[in-house]
């Protein structure tokens, strides 16, 4: 196995007001938008074999910014489906749920095109994208770099070390960051986590 970059998206108002951003297409920020570039010496360091991005337009344009090119988007990558929880904070999920934690309880039903996701789902779209971008990685030369989510990019972190889907709760990732993910010894480690340039 080769290096995966994991790459989460720069700030957008919903993610800086920690509503849950599933499905609603939200703009980046302008400070977003600076996260992303500030990235760019970190993403030009290596060289990449393929990269793949979901279908978001915060995404999209994270990796733009970042100067991706060839990009594939991949609605695998997409961030969790929220369900009933889309738009909605921790705290005022909280108030009717005392002690709801996305990781082991999911969410509540939603609309009948976005009806929520349990863990373990989101846990076989991750192990999707994981079958595909090892693929790439045995036909290019280079890294591969996944331009995503942070509940989704957690969730594939946990998948990538063998764990449960709810293990993604351990992995704290911040806007505007990219994380390596890579071997040792022939086993999956996580090389490098929540990088951020110097301001």
């Amino acid at each position: 196995m080769g290096d995966l970059f994991l790459v989460r998206h720069g700030e957008t108002e919903w993610s800086r007001s920690g509503r849950h951003t599933g499905w609603t297409d939200v703009p980046l920020t302008e400070h977003g938008r600076e996260e992303a570039r500030r990235l760019v010496p970190l993403v030009r360091s290596h060289r990449i074999g393929a990269a793949f991005v979901s279908p978001a337009q915060r995404a999209r344009e994270t990796a733009e910014l970042v100067g991706l090119h060839d990009v594939r988007v991949d609605a695998d990558l997409r961030e969790w489906d929220y369900g009933g929880y889309e738009g909605v904070t921790t705290p005022e999920i909280q108030r009717t749920r005392p002690g709801w934690f996305l990781f082991t309880d999911g969410v509540a039903p939603g609309p009948p095109d976005h009806p929520g996701e349990t863990p373990d789902q989101v846990g076989e779209r991750a192990d999707r994208v994981l079958a595909e971008a090892d693929a790439a990685l045995a036909t290019t030369e280079g890294a591969v770099v996944l331009v995503a989510h942070g509940h989704f990019l957690r969730v594939l972190t946990a998948r990538r070390l063998g764990l449960s889907a709810a293990h993604g709760a351990l992995f704290q990732l911040a806007t505007g960051t990219m994380s390596r993910l890579s071997t040792e010894h022939g086993r999956p480690v996580i090389a490098g986590w929540n990088v951020r340039p110097p301001s």
